[in-house]
């Protein structure tokens, strides 16, 4: 497996990754010192991560390959059909694996998401619109959602 870190508007970023895809991808709580030579597996990661922070990229083409249990990776994969730029609640993404009561499942799969960004758990919000639970920090999942509102708030004064 390969790794390597970045800098991003949101801190120092760990890709890992072999030639079946990308691993995981995770932000850290601290400094660390960033990758001189990014490793030939992870560059279309590194340059698509890149592009959507500079906000020319809203979608990844990246194979992905996380690890976790068959039901963490459904609701991976559901998470991959949130359009950019638009929110869904816990209880719809249950609603669309099929099981209403499976909430509490669903949300513990969605903060266990090895996928930082590419896999977009930071979509996903409470019922009353309020942000809930990401791994992250929520002013993290604040700064993703104002970055891919396509209506962006300008200075009046």
């Amino acid at each position: 497996m390969e790794t390597c870190i970045i800098k991003s508007p949101l801190g120092y970023t760990k890709i890992s990754g072999d030639t079946l895809g990308i691993i995981s991808v995770t932000v850290l709580n601290s400094e660390e010192k960033e990758t001189d030579i990014i490793p030939v597996e992870l560059e279309d990661c590194v340059i698509q991560l890149h592009e959507y922070f500079k906000g020319s990229r809203t979608q990844f083409t990246l194979n992905l390959n996380p690890e976790g249990t068959s039901f963490q990776k459904k609701v991976w994969k559901q998470l991959e059909q949130i359009p950019y730029g638009k929110t869904i609640t816990y209880l719809e993404l249950s609603k669309q694996l099929g099981d209403v009561k499976a909430i509490r499942a669903v949300a513990n799969a969605n903060g266990k998401n090895p996928l930082w960004i590419m896999v977009p758990c930071h979509r996903v919000i409470g019922s009353d619109g309020s942000l809930t639970g990401y791994a992250g920090g929520l002013h993290r999942k604040q700064w993703l959602l104002e970055h891919e509102n396509p209506y962006k708030q300008t200075v009046l004064f």
